[in-house]
């Protein structure tokens, strides 16, 4: 009854925003009838990048970017949350321009990751099955670690139960004193920025990394105080033993 009262609200969420979406997006059966735990899939030629804000990861993105064109390799790099309808929705509620539930954020983020994967054409599977090199700056790690502390780990963890995992996690390892110098240049902070939440945001990405640890995804950690030409030797190190850049 819980799960169902809040697939309502956040139906109602959206369409008092003018968005509509498919309906599987909000996983409705799984949530009214409880989900099954499954052990997750793999996807080859899939890199998501992980961090604290302020840790780097847009920089890096925007380096393997032009890396990546200059090597006319087929590629989308991509970001969570993303540009289409329920994205910007939620960049607004991280904005702080507009107020909801915890728990509401949490949905709303599975609801676009599953958008982000299935579209059709768009969509990362699309593009994985098409032969291209998908990177995603953040991913459902990023749900169980900046969600989590507040909804509680384990209903987030359900809510991204179905959702198949990188090939390649790389977490930039930034101390939280740096990522929070980094970010006190930005014109706004956003919801999750504060100083006093990031040793909780921490420890739910370790705990996030430790409940996948035997799912077969490669995890690496990079130190990510260092310059970024510093850490995009090392970031560009993993991507070299990927078998389509080996060709």
């Amino acid at each position: 009854m819980l799960y169902s009262r809040m697939i309502i609200a956040l139906k109602g969420l959206l369409l008092k925003a003018g968005m509509t979406i498919r309906p599987d997006s909000f996983m409705l059966m799984a949530l009214e009838n409880g989900i099954v735990m499954s052990e997750p899939r793999i996807l080859p030629n899939f890199i998501v990048l992980e961090g604290l804000d302020g840790s780097g990861t847009t920089t890096q993105m925007r380096l393997l970017e032009r890396r990546l064109n200059e090597l006319s390799l087929p590629h989308a790099c991509t970001s969570e949350p993303t540009g289409g309808p329920i994205g910007t929705l939620l960049r607004d509620i991280l904005k702080s321009k507009i107020s909801v539930q915890a728990k509401t954020v949490a949905l709303l983020f599975a609801a676009d990751r599953r958008e982000h994967l299935e579209a059709p054409q768009e969509g990362m599977l699309s593009r994985l099955e098409r032969g291209e090199l998908v990177i995603c700056d953040r991913y459902l790690f990023s749900s169980l670690a900046y969600q989590g502390p507040a909804c509680g780990f384990q209903f987030v963890r359900r809510l991204n139960a179905e959702f198949p995992l990188p090939q390649h996690l790389v977490f930039l390892d930034t101390p939280i004193p740096v990522s929070q110098q980094r970010i006190r240049g930005r014109e706004r902070l956003e919801l999750y920025d504060g100083s006093a939440l990031q040793p909780a945001i921490l420890s739910a990405y370790r705990r996030a990394f430790a409940l996948f640890s035997c799912a077969g995804m490669q995890v690496h950690w990079l130190n990510g105080s260092r310059s970024p030409e510093e850490i995009f030797k090392d970031l560009w190190t993993i991507f070299l033993a990927l078998p389509m850049l080996k060709g």
